[in-house]
């Protein structure tokens, strides 16, 4: 009997497909599925469902099993969670809520700020957080995400750019190989310094923190600091950690950004405990940012009044280096723009 093609390429695909990408693939994406899962209300199934359809659902095993099953106000489920709120039209949440259409000074490149540059360099994200401000962004539209030749044109002609942040999407959503090439072509910037890697993985997928990834942060010429996302302290666990542990090895200068997002984190305790937390970690505190007001995310606001009074209870309990900036993004300012106390 002839041997199957079909099944020997299968076998030789899943051995030499890196263990994260394995776990990437496995992730949830059916609403129904993690309603079962988690033991909630099946009830919430028609809203999920429905808000599914305008932004798909993505959450990574290693994060799901972080989730307290049968608790629907769980402050790691609420980011992952299609919800009927999602539908609702509020005013003054947009499509583009920072406007970075306006920005984008080549495929892929914004360029908002003096110095530093964005790049969009992938639109794929290893968990989907209902809070997204890119949730709608017409990632297909841009060539950049497939060819970097204009971004990297735009960068060299203006020498004023010092930094260059990646950004998505998740950009350690890319492979090894894609981001080696990124970083060989922007090494040959001569005016560039630092490279910015803004990305939720080690977190909600630790495993991309491997051999292979560490290898490429710990080459080159230009200094790396990769900004985190995490806004809930139990984001961090022992797999989160080790991987934590890994890039602090390399020389990766680790800092955290959080969204403030009502019921997952706006209490004075559980800000003060992600700070601690993610400072045990590792990892210093950079941002604390409102919400920006997206489409689809009006039921994550915390009003200002709140979030001023949340921030200087931060100022009263911890020292200064564990108090995050409270910001904003406005759209034409000239970088986050601090809310004063």
């Amino acid at each position: 009997m002839p041997t199957n093609p079909i099944m020997i390429t299968r076998a030789r695909t899943q051995a030499h497909t890196p263990a994260w990408q394995q776990a990437w693939s496995r992730a949830l994406r059916d609403p129904h599925q993690l309603l079962l899962r988690l033991d909630l209300d099946p009830s919430l199934a028609a809203g999920a469902a429905s808000a599914h359809g305008l932004f798909r659902l993505r959450v990574p095993e290693s994060y799901l099993a972080r989730i307290r099953p049968g608790d629907p106000d769980d402050p790691l489920l609420l980011q992952v969670l299609p919800q009927a709120a999602e539908a609702l039209e509020r005013p003054g949440f947009g499509p583009d809520p920072v406007d970075d259409a306006a920005a984008m000074a080549a495929p892929g490149l914004l360029h908002k700020y003096p110095g530093r540059a964005l790049l969009i360099a992938t639109g794929a994200c290893a968990i989907h957080c209902r809070y997204c401000f890119r949730r709608e962004f017409p990632y297909g539209e841009f060539g950049g995400l497939r060819d970097w030749g204009p971004a990297l044109a735009y960068i060299r002609e203006h020498r004023d750019i010092s930094e260059v942040i990646l950004s998505g999407g998740d950009p350690l959503a890319l492979p090894d190989h894609r981001l080696t090439e990124l970083l060989l072509l922007l090494e040959r910037i001569p005016h560039l310094r630092r490279l910015r890697i803004h990305t939720r993985l080690p977190v909600v997928l630790p495993e991309r923190i491997d051999a292979g990834l560490l290898s490429w942060l710990g080459r080159g010429r230009l200094q790396h600091i990769l900004v985190l996302h995490a806004n809930h302290p139990r984001e961090f666990d022992p797999p989160a950690d080790t991987a934590l542990a890994r890039l602090r090895a390399s020389g990766v200068t680790l800092l955290n950004q959080s969204v403030l997002l009502a019921g997952v984190n706006d209490d004075l305790g559980t800000l003060c405990e992600l700070q601690e937390r993610g400072f045990a970690a590792g990892i210093l505190p950079y941002y604390l940012h409102l919400l920006d007001r997206v489409r689809g995310a009006a039921h994550f606001e915390v009003p200002e009044a709140r979030a001023r009074e949340l921030h200087a209870g931060l100022g009263s309990r911890l020292p200064g280096y564990l108090v995050p900036r409270l910001v904003r993004e406005v759209p034409g300012a000239s970088g986050k723009v601090p809310l004063p106390p």
